[in-house]
Parts: structure tokens; sequence; C-alpha cells
């Protein structure tokens, strides 16, 4: 989408997770989309309105690329795996490209940043660091974590610690770094919020997973759905154990992880 222009709009419905903005149609069409970025799991697409298009996929979310047939919104004929029942917006660009949203969950969301506004929204004021840049480390984990009493990878969850660690990637973490998932995240931190050596562990552990889950997107998680199977790391004779922690599944081996 970068570099090129929103020509047309087809909007199927009022609301996904969140009803669409007002004027939404109005303040994309004709525009320009000069860059797309991240933050956390939102996608950002910048235009020259000067505003950014804000987009989050939920848990089914997922965009479509297709070449327009004509003017109005049909694609050329191809093989699609998704029910297009479920294509909610539909972005017809200056390149003759479709991008199609499509969302069976309707779990996403797409909103609009005025300009200038965009750090004070609602969906990006609170976010903590990103875990994959330079203001991520033990000490940042510790001091958001030492006066909470909940699990660790349960505050590992909590977006305003660490941005954009999803339950899969909190619990293989966890693993990577010897620490029970059930452990209390202040068990991290000194009572003035400075790092024990498991807070300076557990964010390299994030960070490791992470990059290998970019790396090898294909490759087999240690912990995630293995309940039941012989714990990976070696010399352990645990077991894999799933549990259940603010309503999410939580994999973890209860020999190695303390």
């Amino acid at each position: 989408m970068t570099g090129t222009r929103v020509e047309a709009l087809l909007v199927r419905r009022a609301t996904l997770r969140i009803p669409f903005p007002a004027g939404f149609e109005e303040r994309l069409v004709g525009h320009t989309v000069t860059a797309v970025t991240r933050r956390a799991k939102y996608l950002l697409a910048t235009l020259s309105s000067g505003e950014t298009l804000i987009v989050h996929l939920g848990m089914s979310g997922w965009f479509r690329v297709e070449r327009a047939a004509g003017p109005e919104f049909d694609a050329e004929p191809g093989e699609t795996d998704d029910d297009p029942k479920h294509d909610h917006v539909v972005f017809r660009l200056s390149s003759g490209m479709l991008v199609t949203f499509n969302d069976p969950r309707r779990f996403g969301l797409m909103d609009l940043a005025a300009r200038g506004e965009l750090t004070s929204h609602k969906a990006l004021r609170d976010l903590g660091p990103e875990p994959l840049s330079a203001e991520f480390d033990g000490a940042v984990l510790a001091r958001a974590c030492h006066r909470r009493k909940t699990p660790i990878k349960v505050a590992l969850l909590d977006q305003t610690v660490v941005a954009g660690v999803g339950n899969i990637y909190a619990s293989e973490a966890c693993f990577e770094a010897r620490i029970s998932p059930k452990r209390k995240a202040s068990a991290i931190a000194t009572s003035t919020g400075a790092p024990k050596p498991q807070a300076q562990v557990l964010a390299a552990a994030v960070v490791k997973v992470l990059e290998r889950a970019i790396a090898k997107p294909t490759a087999r998680f240690k912990v995630y759905e293995r309940a039941g199977t012989a714990c990976p790391r070696r010399n352990c004779e645990g077991t894999i154990r799933r549990i259940v922690q603010a309503g999410r599944s939580t994999f973890y081996c209860p020999a190695c992880q303390r």
C-alpha cells in the first residue's frame, strides 16, 4: 500500500469490534499511503492527509491482495481460501490492486487518528516498550512488575508492561528463562523496582523467542500445546502441563521451571 492512493473504499458493515469512525470513507479516499508501520499488534498506515489509519487484525483477521479486474471491486479470477461473506473492507488502490480485509470473527478493528493525535489515541497511549527495541531490558521489565501480584506470565500479556507479547510467546519465554509462569511478577524485582537476575534472564528470553519465531515462523513450539509430552530440555525428566491463567492456556514444565 505504501506510495499508492486510495481510489475507492467499500465498507460492507457498520462495525467490527468497534464502529468505523465518522466519515471513514471520505477521510481515506483520494489520499496516499505514505508509510506503513507497526506499534505492538497494531498496523499503522500514515496518510497524506496527516491522519493515520489504525488496524488490528483481532483473532482471525487478515488481508488479501489481488489485482482488480476493472474500475469497481471485482478481482481477477484466482484461488482464495476464505469465505467472501467475511470480506468487510475493500481498498481499491491507484496501483490497480485490491486490498481486502477479511475477518470471520470480527474481533479486528479500524480507526483513524487525527494529525498529531496518534500517540494519545486510546489504543496506543498506554502501551509499554517494544520488546525488540533498545528500550526493553530486564530493568524496564522489573520496574513494570515490582508492584504486581499477578503471575509473571499474566503480566507479560499486559500490553502496558511490554507491547505485543502474545499468549504463545509468554509461555515460551517463561520456559526459556526456566521461570514458573505461576511465580508472582513482583518476584523478579526488589521492593524498590531494581531488577533481580531473573528479570534480566526473562527479558532476554522474551527477545530470544520472538526473534526465533520471526526467523523460523513454522518452527515447533517447545511447550505451547504440548501438554502431556516430555519436556524438551536436555536432562529434564518433567512432563509439560497445561493450566489456565486469566482465561488463557499456559503450558510449562513443573520440573525445570521454578
